[in-house]
C-alpha cells in the first residue's frame, strides 16, 4: 500500500503524478517499517504549495491502478525469489522466528510469494482506509516556514483524513532467550548474532543502558571492538545496539567476518566481556568519556541537517517527549552513575542469550 501511494492519485495517473512532483522539484516517498507507516517530503520553500497539494492527494485519493499494482507486486515477488537463495535472508527469517515464535514480529516484513500474490486492489483500499488517519499521526517539519503558515498547511494536508485509524492490538513480547540457532552455509566467513533482554525508551534506566551499550560495543573504542577485533583479530566488525520496537526490546550483538575456525573463540570472547560488564560494571573514566561522546556527538549526528532534525523530532514524538527533550536528555545522561550502569547491566544480562551462527558450524564442523 505504501509503495503505491506515489503511483498516481485523484485524477492524476502514475506518470502524470510523478511529472507534477518532478516539476515541483519535490522528493516524496512512503514506506512501512516495523510498527509504523512513514512518509517523507522534501521541497523548496517557494514550491511547497504544489508539493503539499500532491501529498494531500496521495493520502486522500490514492488510485491503486491495476497496472501499478502488478508492477509493484512483480518487484516484491522478484525480491522474495532472490532472497530464497540468500543465506543472510534465510538467517533473518530464522532469527525473527526464533526470537518471537508465533508473535506478529516473527513474520517476514516483505511477505511471501503466496501472500503477495493474493493481495487485491480491494485489500489495498481497505488497509489504506484503516491506517491513514489523524488519530495516531505524528508530523515533524524543519525548514524555511513559520509556525502560523505551517499550522494552516498541516490542516490543509491532513485535516480531512478520518479521525482515528483501525489498528490491530499487538501484545508486548520479550525476545525468547537461551536458544542456539545454526544457519549452515558453506560461506568463507561466519557471522554471529547474540540477543539479550532489552530496555524500553521510557524506562528510568534507559540512559544508563545507552551509556553501558556505548562502552560495550557501539563505537570503535568500545570494549568489544578492542577485545574481539584489535587484540585478537577475530572479526572484521563487532558491535552492540539497543533495538526498540513498540512492543519489544532487545540488546543485539553482531560479529561479522570471522573465520570459521575462530568463530568459537570470537563467541567466547564476546560472552566473557559481557559477563565482565555485568559483574564488574564500568570505570568512572569510561563513563565520563561515554557521556562526552553521547552528549557532544548528539548535535552532529542528530541535528546536522534538515533530514536529521526531522528524524530526531519525529523520534522524540514517538517517545512522548516535548520540545525540551534535548535539554532533559543531556541532564539524564549526566546523572547516570557507575552504579546505575552496573544495575542495568545486571538486569539485561541475567539470562543466557539466544545465539545464531550463520555459515559453517562453530569450529569448522
Amino acid at each position: 500500500m505504501t509503495r503505491l501511494l506515489e503511483e498516481g492519485a485523484g485524477d492524476l495517473a502514475a506518470e502524470v503524478y510523478r511529472e507534477r512532483l518532478d516539476a515541483a522539484d519535490a522528493e516524496m516517498n512512503f514506506y512501512a517499517k516495523g510498527d509504523t507507516v512513514y512518509g517523507y517530503l522534501k521541497v523548496l520553500a517557494d514550491r511547497k504549495d504544489t508539493a503539499f497539494d500532491l501529498l494531500r492527494l496521495a493520502l486522500m485519493q490514492p488510485r491503486f491502478d491495476q497496472a501499478s499494482v502488478e508492477r509493484i507486486r512483480t518487484k516484491f515477488l522478484t525480491d522474495i525469489k532472490a532472497d530464497a537463495n540468500d543465506p543472510h535472508a534465510a538467517a533473518r527469517t530464522a532469527w525473527r522466528k526464533t526470537l518471537y515464535g508465533d508473535h506478529q514480529y516473527s513474520r517476514q516484513p516483505e511477505g511471501t510469494e503466496t501472500t503477495i500474490a493474493a493481495i487485491t486492489r480491494k485489500d489495498l483500499q481497505i488497509v489504506h482506509q484503516k491506517l491513514v488517519a489523524r488519530g495516531k499521526l505524528e508530523v515533524a517539519v524543519a525548514g524555511a516556514i513559520d509556525s502560523e503558515t505551517l499550522t494552516d498547511d498541516l490542516e490543509r494536508i491532513f485535516g480531512d483524513l478520518p479521525p482515528e485509524p483501525e489498528l490491530v492490538p499487538i501484545a508486548d513480547i520479550n525476545p525468547l532467550l537461551a536458544q542456539q540457532v545454526q544457519i549452515s552455509y558453506p560461506l568463507p566467513k561466519t557471522e554471529l548474532r547474540l540477543a539479550y533482554r532489552g530496555i524500553g525508551i521510557t524506562d528510568p534506566y534507559y540512559f544508563a543502558a545507552q551509556l553501558m551499550n556505548h562502552i560495550l560495543g557501539s563505537s570503535s573504542t568500545s570494549r568489544l571492538y578492542k577485545e574481539v577485533r584489535e587484540k585478537r583479530g577475530l572479526s572484521y566488525s563487532v558491535s552492540s545496539s539497543l533495538v526498540n520496537r513498540h512492543h519489544s526490546s532487545k540488546l543485539l550483538v553482531r560479529c561479522a567476518g570471522t573465520r570459521p575456525d575462530r568463530a568459537a573463540e570470537a563467541l567466547s570472547t564476546i560472552r566473557a566481556e559481557i559477563r565482565r560488564v555485568a559483574e564488574e560494571g564500568v570505570t568512572e573514566e569510561e563513563l565520563e568519556i561515554a557521556k562526552k561522546n553521547l552528549i557532544g556527538g548528539y548535535a552532529i549526528r542528530r541535528l546536522g541537517s534538515a533530514e536529521a532534525i526531522v528524524s530526531t523530532l519525529l523520534e522524540s514524538q514517538e517517545r512522548g517527549e516535548d520540545t525540551k527533550f534535548f535539554e532533559r536528555q543531556s541532564q539524564s545522561i549526566q546523572a547516570v552513575t557507575t552504579h546505575g550502569v552496573l544495575s542495568v547491566a545486571e538486569r539485561l544480562f541475567d539470562h543466557d542469550p539466544t545465539v545464531m551462527v550463520v555459515g559453517q558450524s562453530i569450529g569448522g564442523g
